[in-house]
């Protein structure tokens, strides 16, 4: 009887083996699918950058080409420069390409800047002088100002478009000079290109 209870064990032991592999592939099936998931997407974020553009009314042309020079000669011109942007920020102008001469005439050329409304590059007509940004300078001074930084204006534009008019007289001014210091003028060349700038705030 003790052989047969013990062969019997053996049997009902390997009878319980596969219902206990079931049992645990079915708890592993449940464990599976128990957990409950939720989702939620903020889509289409993305970046873009404003523009800004400055042009003027010159059509390329330089705005001084004074010759033949003699001491008291003056002169005056403008330009319309146009902000057009869709960010606000600051137009500022100055010097670039300067042009030295050997007897110094940079130091006899005086400038005087203003900004204001009306006028344009082909005439200063109807210009109305709203601010006087450069009093009196030789172009040896704004050869120093060769950066956005230190420029000089400081226009504020709003998003849009918007124009601002300058005007420039020149003078080449000799008060002080002996004769000989004038004449050692004579042949002398000098120049320097004024640049615009617009940089978002």
């Amino acid at each position: 009887m003790k052989s047969l209870n013990s062969r019997a064990a053996r049997v009902a032991v390997a009878g319980a083996t596969p219902v206990a592999i079931l049992a645990a592939a079915g708890m592993v099936w449940q464990s599976s699918n128990a957990a409950f998931t939720g989702q939620t997407r903020n889509s289409g974020n993305n970046w873009s950058t404003g523009a800004v553009a400055l042009t003027d009314d010159d059509a390329g042309a330089a705005r001084f080409q004074a010759e033949n020079l003699v001491p008291g000669d003056t002169g005056s011109k403008c330009i319309k420069v146009t902000a057009n942007t869709n960010v606000a920020g600051t137009v500022k102008g100055y010097t670039v390409n300067p042009v030295r001469s050997n007897a110094g005439l940079e130091d006899r050329i005086k400038i005087k800047m203003e900004a204001g409304t009306g006028g344009g590059f082909s005439s200063c007509d109807g210009f109305v002088s709203e601010e006087t940004l450069i009093p009196s300078a030789s172009l040896t001074q704004l050869f120093a100002v060769d950066s956005y930084d230190a420029g000089v204006g400081g226009w504020d534009v709003a998003p849009g478009t918007s124009s601002r008019t300058y005007k420039l007289t020149w003078t080449f001014d000799t008060t002080g000079m002996t004769q000989l210091q004038v004449d050692q003028l004579q042949g002398s060349k000098t120049g320097v290109d004024v640049q615009w700038e617009l940089q978002s705030s």
